[in-house]
């Protein structure tokens, strides 16, 4: 039997696993199996389950007012059957939206301190927001349909994917690697993740790895440093499979209208405060009181600090509690134009007034809670800086024009994601998305938004490291990159500069074992569930949003004992058409070892289709399939003639020529 489903009563209330794993074991249909394979529900998902245990005069906790704690209050609400005017929000800032921010206008300059890049696959993060009004469509549409409008008629690509030697665009049209390099990233693909505890991405690739274009296509992309987890980036790998061969011009990729705290944050929490939830600012959680009585776990307290002043909330047992555990953008330094930011957290303990002090409070109180020192225990391995730039017209712009797919300010895509200098010591990157970048920018106005991944070396023009940079420093260096460095005043006269340097923005990232991380709802907790960036889930990664919804729906079905399963991540890095594009494209665009034999064999079948188009030249060319058949076997070998024999065999018996 499948054990996506307790064997015992057939009745509605029969016990679910909430969190399906796709990995766990071989699933077949049965009369056992009535829930679809756990990556394969889809819309099947849409259904909303019937409460097991009543939800009225329950309470629920939310601390942590980003995408994740939103969601959660989501949750509960629709498939839950809460009342919003039950659940209450606390957040240590005075805004919605965590690490989803946007803020400033054109005189004082904008700022976004980062930004994610999205796919189609997203499930969990999509449930959600088809069922959220637009930002700016008429009522009865929904931000995905918003987002679709958008995308479905505007492809997202880039000319200028990567950089070099001042302003000249360096070829990135494949992948740059080499056999031993396809090896590698194949061998990486097929380890257990159990094997790969604490070891790091430097630790296993090779030296010449790391100057692919494939390596500053990714660790530009996803902010992977070669220090950081091996694990994880093989996480990525298999979540992004199907996206591989979009990678090099970014054309996998969909980007919302605007920056994500207006296209996400405003819609949803404007639901939320509609359905009566409660979103109470300035606010610090920092413990909770657990009572434990052998393996349970129950909260029964919130201390907090309401504007400096020291709280204690009481939590009933049938109440709910749902807790971020860390924060990527936690104790993030600001400068501008003429400002460098100050540090304010110590490089290997944030302090008691941190973000992080919740879970360092609940990991001394049971091993269940995971490690939190293993995340934010090293800034300098966690840090980067990024820049946001407000430009009116200047050279700068002028450069911008020739680097982007349409006009900055067509309203269409600019740049299509980052484009990276490799030649910088920095490892810098700049982009402009879809203007305008927040609904009320002048029209004069681009937003540019420019983040660097080296911290400690100097850069190629200012001799300095980038946190000790100022704007105009900052500026200054991205201007000698571009070849346009010597029009630098006039183009500091129409650019404001806001700096945001991030001590703990990869940090989870960092090297982990088993055990470091929670799970969602921890073994014996009984009305506790962590959401965030920073608790394990069965396959997913980390560091998007749709991980963030991923943890808030699990929490909240968990928790209420919704009998509803949260689908595990696509399942499209088993698609046969996926594995052959992603060899395609690991291989540098041409066919991979062994392709034009199943060419041979499939060309005139009804499965030709599931195989990348063979280069035009090769067509009508019956020397490249001896040669492919050549490479594979040896010239002259034996096992060479038996399968040219068996192949033209099998296509004389099926009445082919």
């Amino acid at each position: 039997m499948s054990d996506n489903v307790s064997s015992g009563s057939e009745s509605p209330t029969r016990a679910f696993t909430v969190e399906t794993d796709a990995t766990a074991t071989y699933w077949r249909k049965g009369p056992q199996d009535t829930l679809p394979p756990p990556d394969m529900m889809g819309p099947y998902m849409r259904n909303h389950p019937v409460p097991v245990e009543a939800v009225d005069g329950r309470k629920a906790w939310i601390i942590g007012s980003g995408i994740a704690g939103l969601a959660a209050a989501f949750y509960m609400i629709r498939d839950g059957r809460m009342k919003g005017e039950d659940i209450t929000i606390f957040d240590t800032m005075d805004i919605a939206g965590g690490s989803l921010d946007g803020a400033g206008n054109a005189e004082e300059g904008y700022i976004v301190r980062g930004g994610r890049e999205m796919n189609w696959n997203y499930d969990n993060f999509w449930d959600l927001f088809q069922d959220v009004p637009a930002l700016e469509l008429p009522a009865g549409f929904s931000v995905l349909d918003e987002y679709r409008q958008v995308n479905d008629n505007d492809p997202n690509y880039s000319k200028s994917r990567l950089m070099h030697q001042q302003g000249k665009i360096r070829d990135f049209a494949t992948l740059g690697l080499s056999k031993s390099h396809q090896w590698e990233l194949i061998r990486l693909l097929l380890r257990r993740k159990e094997d790969l505890d604490d070891i790091t991405i430097e630790a296993y690739f090779s030296e010449s790895f790391f100057e692919t274009n494939f390596w500053y296509l990714w660790r530009s992309m996803f902010a992977f440093e070669n220090w950081q987890s091996l694990l994880e980036m093989k996480l990525y790998m298999h979540r992004f499979l199907d996206a591989i061969d979009g990678m090099a011009d970014m054309s996998t990729l969909v980007f919302p209208k605007y920056n994500q705290y207006d296209s996400f944050v405003v819609p949803l929490t404007r639901l939320l405060q509609d359905k009566g939830v409660k979103i109470q600012f300035n606010t610090r959680v920092h413990d909770v009181d657990l009572q434990i009585r052998g393996d349970e776990k129950t909260v029964t307290g919130l201390r907090t600090m309401v504007d400096g002043q020291e709280t204690t909330i009481p939590v009933h047992p049938s109440d709910l509690v749902f807790a971020l555990t860390g924060s990527m953008t936690e104790g993030t330094a600001y400068g501008d134009m003429d400002t460098v930011p100050v540090l304010e957290r110590g490089l290997h303990e944030p302090g008691e007034e941190s973000d992080w002090t919740l879970w360092r409070n609940l990991a001394r109180k049971s091993p269940v809670f995971g490690r939190p020192d293993k995340f934010y225990g090293d800034v300098k391995g966690s840090m980067w800086e990024s820049a946001t730039l407000t430009c009116r017209p200047s050279p700068f712009v002028d450069k911008l024009k020739e680097l982007s797919v349409n006009d900055p300010y067509s309203g269409k895509t600019v740049t299509g994601g980052v484009i990276t200098f490799t030649d910088s010591n920095w490892v810098l990157s700049f982009t402009c998305n879809r203007q305008p970048h927040f609904p009320t920018q002048p029209d004069d106005v681009l937003v540019i938004w420019v983040y660097a991944l080296l911290m400690d070396k100097e850069g190629n023009y200012v001799k300095k490291p980038m946190p000790a940079c100022t704007g105009r420093e900052i500026l200054a260096e991205l201007c000698y990159h571009l070849g346009i460095v010597e029009q630098l005043d006039a183009i500091a006269l129409n650019t404001k500069v806001r700096l945001a340097l991030m001590p703990y923005i990869t940090a989870q990232f960092m090297p982990r074992a088993a055990g470091d991380r929670p799970h969602v709802v921890p073994e014996g907790c009984t009305n506790l569930g962590l959401l965030g960036q920073f608790v394990e889930t069965s396959n997913d990664i980390i560091f998007t949003m749709e991980s963030s919804v991923r943890t808030a729906r699990i929490a909240v079905y968990t928790l209420l004992k919704l009998p509803k399963q949260v689908p595990d991540i696509s399942p499209t890095q088993y698609d046969i058409r996926t594995i052959f594009k992603a060899a395609r494209a690991i291989n540098n665009g041409e066919p991979f070892p062994g392709e034009r034999l199943l060419h041979r064999l499939l060309d005139k079948t009804y499965f030709s289709h599931i195989l990348p188009t063979l280069p035009k030249k090769e067509e009508a060319d019956g020397d490249d399939f001896g040669n492919d058949l050549s490479g594979l076997f040896g010239k002259g070998s034996e096992a060479l003639h038996k399968v040219t024999d068996w192949l033209e065999k099998f296509r004389a018996n099926l009445g082919w020529k």
